[in-house]
């Protein structure tokens, strides 16, 4: 499979608060190719193989609240890097991966992004990978 890039979508009211954090179109992408699946919000960065990937499903509308900047869910213990209410993708994970602090301590069971192009990152996430 050829390498599939994401580019987060940017909601106008959302750029200039997520530029003081680092967060910026350059900055933030979802990157899935044969290895792995990594995502970069500015500072933060989660990446886990392929294999790790246990499934992918379309979300929102969100609140912008629960979804605009990176976010850990109280609920499940997830994590949210959003920069747009509109629509966005959960990836779930086999085994929790780190994301948001650094350390073994927490782990995420899923992430919630919201790039530009939901259906297309879903489409790259299903696909099989390699043998």
């Amino acid at each position: 499979m050829p390498a599939h890039r994401s580019a987060f979508r940017f909601d106008p009211a959302f750029r200039v608060p997520l530029a003081l954090l680092g967060v910026r179109p350059e900055t933030s992408w979802v990157l899935v190719d044969d290895e792995a699946v990594e995502i970069r919000f500015g500072p933060w960065r989660l990446r886990t193989p392929r294999a790790n990937v246990a499934g992918a499903e379309l979300g929102g509308p969100y609140r912008w609240w629960r979804a605009v900047g990176p976010h850990l869910s109280l609920a499940d213990g997830g994590v949210t890097f959003g920069s747009s209410t509109a629509a966005g993708v959960c990836v779930r994970f086999v085994d929790g991966v780190r994301a948001l602090a650094p350390g073994p301590w927490l782990r995420h069971p899923a992430a919630t992004v919201t790039v530009g192009d939901p259906e297309a990152l879903v489409r790259a996430l299903r696909e099989p990978p390699p043998a």
